[in-house]
């Protein structure tokens, strides 16, 4: 695959993903995960189980989809050198 196709796409989903979290925020009226992921853990906002599950997955996802990201752009300065 062209890097640079990988590339726009990982930063299509890294923008869906980040989106998506900002709309679960949204909800609870959170402007930070910790915060909410706290306050759903402790009880502060019942029922925002799911939501919080749902959050931290989606920071695992962009985790994994920045150091990808971060590889393809190493890989790419490299084949900038030859």
């Amino acid at each position: 695959m062209d890097s640079n196709l990988a590339e726009d796409l990982i930063k299509f989903k890294l923008k869906s993903i980040q989106e998506t979290i900002r709309k679960i925020l949204d909800k609870w009226h959170e402007s930070n995960i910790d915060d909410f992921l706290n306050k759903a853990k402790i009880g502060e906002l019942p029922d925002a189980e799911l939501d919080a599950i749902t959050i931290k997955q989606l920071v695992k996802d962009l985790d994994k989809l920045e150091n990808l990201l971060k590889q393809i752009k190493v890989g790419n300065s490299y084949l900038g050198d030859i």
